[in-house]
């Protein structure tokens, strides 16, 4: 007789992880569609401010949809990250970003030049915005990565808002400074976006002449030239201007100029309400600890995420910079934001109600210790 066989009976087989929001991801390419979803309105309601409905779309509606749907906090599993990574059409999604951007440009500026009641063209300027600002964190994902094509896209993306020098900055001095006093887009405890605004505008101005003059004489070229990053990317943009008013007329300018100040406010909102209050410490050596977790607030809001192309699961972005948005991951000793993005943007513009809610969050990462934060003085002083 047989002895009965003391084999354990195979495991069953585990299904391959699926990306739930693989298709969602497509509905990033609704914002640079917004001049033409406010021209429908428009034309469908007779309702003029909807030129407006720019911001109606990223302040009102997408803070509701982040309510209704929702956190996530899903990562993918490890074993899945490099097929995601190569995934192509992670990358289609945000390299359709920009004719759609540009396309979306165009038709506004041909609007503007038949001839808008004042109203009527603020309202459509500052919709274009919201697809310059965004455009700008389109660019901030393509240029992290080492292709020379998506480099390229992201230059190309940053052009629309005259931010071109964002590129240099952000890849080799914020990714190198983050969270210390030394880093012009690292806001402080107890300073205002307003205050900040100004701070970082001019600083990483400043930062970007100085890292591009820097690289270029370790290469032995002029800082004057056309290797020069910083001057290409201006002269992109100058480029872009001159071809829109001579094909549609000088009148379209004031309203470029409105649409790049609205990214650029959006764009320095967002550095403004990431890393706030947040601080590396010195190691015995003088020199920082290595970016944490802990130094970024992070955000799991879904709608804001797919929106954002997950640029609020900052943590793993600041660790992983080459790290493609579909794989950026959540965790846990991250401090979290109350809400997504959107609905910080506009409280930070509303600066008693943002000390009001994050202040004391900052002070509770820190165990009530306010030294250990990135003290804004003049606002502290009294107060330690």
């Amino acid at each position: 007789m047989t002895a009965p066989s003391t084999t354990p009976p195979p495991a069953p087989a585990v299904p391959p992880w699926r990306d739930r929001k693989r298709y969602a991801w497509l509905l990033g390419l609704a914002v640079p569609t917004l001049p033409f979803q406010a021209a429908a309105l428009v034309a469908a309601t007779d309702w003029a401010p909807l030129w407006w409905w720019g911001p109606f779309f990223a302040f009102v509606l997408i803070p509701l949809l982040d309510t209704v749907i929702g956190p996530d906090r899903e990562n993918p599993p490890d074993e899945a990250i490099p097929l995601l990574e190569q995934d192509r059409y992670y990358r289609w999604c945000t390299y359709l970003y920009l004719p759609l951007q540009y396309a979306g440009l165009g038709y506004a500026c041909l609007l503007w030049s038949r001839g808008m009641a004042v109203p009527d063209a603020l309202g459509l300027a500052v919709t274009v915005g919201v697809v310059a600002g965004v455009a700008i964190n389109t660019a901030h994902e393509l240029g992290h990565k080492r292709e020379t094509v998506e480099r390229r896209l992201a230059r190309l993306a940053l052009a629309q808002a005259g931010y071109g020098h964002f590129y240099v900055e952000h890849n080799h001095g914020h990714h190198v400074r983050v969270a210390t006093r030394e880093d012009p887009a690292s806001s402080r405890l107890g300073e205002s976006v307003w205050a900040f605004l100004p701070r970082t505008v001019l600083g990483s101005l400043r930062s970007a002449w100085r890292l591009e003059a820097r690289r270029l004489d370790r290469r032995r070229q002029r800082t004057c030239s056309r290797h020069n990053e910083v001057l290409t990317a201006w002269g992109l943009t100058a480029a872009l201007y001159a071809v829109l008013a001579v094909c549609f007329g000088a009148v379209v300018l004031p309203c470029l100029l409105l649409q790049a100040a609205c990214g650029i406010l959006l764009l320095e909102t967002v550095n403004y309400l990431e890393h706030y209050g947040l601080l590396r410490e010195r190691r015995p050596d003088g020199r920082y600890e290595r970016v944490a977790p802990r130094h970024s607030w992070n955000s799991n809001n879904t709608t804001s995420n797919i929106f954002l192309y997950q640029l609020q699961r900052h943590s793993d972005h600041h660790a992983n910079p080459l790290r493609r948005y579909q794989t950026l991951r959540h965790f846990d000793e991250a401090p979290q934001l109350p809400s997504g993005y959107a609905s910080m943007i506009v409280l930070a513009w509303l600066t008693p109600l943002w000390r009001r809610v994050m202040d004391p969050k900052v002070l509770a990462h820190y165990g009530g210790d306010a030294q250990r934060a990135n003290l804004h003085h003049r606002q502290w002083r009294s107060r330690i």
